[in-house]
């Protein structure tokens, strides 16, 4: 019988597993990567391999409320946007949000295919904000909620 999640992950089976996404509240999102950490059947850790080409971006500018972040760029080079300051970034740098996180995001500024590594915690309860779009996800196990911030209304002094 085979393992479904073999502690080891040879690079042909990450490069067979490789996938394109993108985010749809950004059009410039498009990005092809490889989930290393669910291959390995990691449960409270996620791992990617991630491709960014030049002239595209990540995901979307973001926040984490419970969830921890990282990445550590591999080859190429782009602007990572955090707490609202631009940043050039290349082989070498590497990038932690611990939470409540500031919000980031990257994009491919360079000429040349941005490739790193990412990676963060995989909670059963999470939280995030997208400062520009004025909306907050929580998401409880598989489900997803989308709101407007602005329709939070304060619950008042507990006690």
């Amino acid at each position: 019988m085979t393992d479904p999640h073999p502690p080891l992950i040879r690079s042909a089976e990450a490069k067979a597993a490789f996938a394109t996404h993108s985010h749809p509240w950004n059009d410039k999102s498009e990005f092809s990567g490889v989930q290393l950490g669910q291959m390995a059947g990691l449960k409270r850790t996620g791992v990617s391999l991630v491709h960014i080409q030049p002239g595209k971006e990540s995901f979307v500018y973001h926040s984490h409320e419970r969830e921890e972040e990282w990445l550590y760029i591999l080859s190429g080079s782009g602007t990572a946007e955090i707490d609202g300051k631009e940043h050039r970034v290349g082989a070498g740098d590497f990038m932690g949000f611990p939470t409540p996180s500031v919000a980031h995001h990257l994009r491919n500024s360079g000429s040349e295919t941005l490739i790193y590594l990412m990676g963060g915690e995989r909670r059963d309860f999470e939280v995030s904000d997208f400062p520009k779009l004025g909306k907050r996800m929580i998401r409880k196990g598989s489900e997803i909620e989308i709101y407007d911030i602005a329709d939070a209304k304060p619950l008042g002094p507990l006690g």
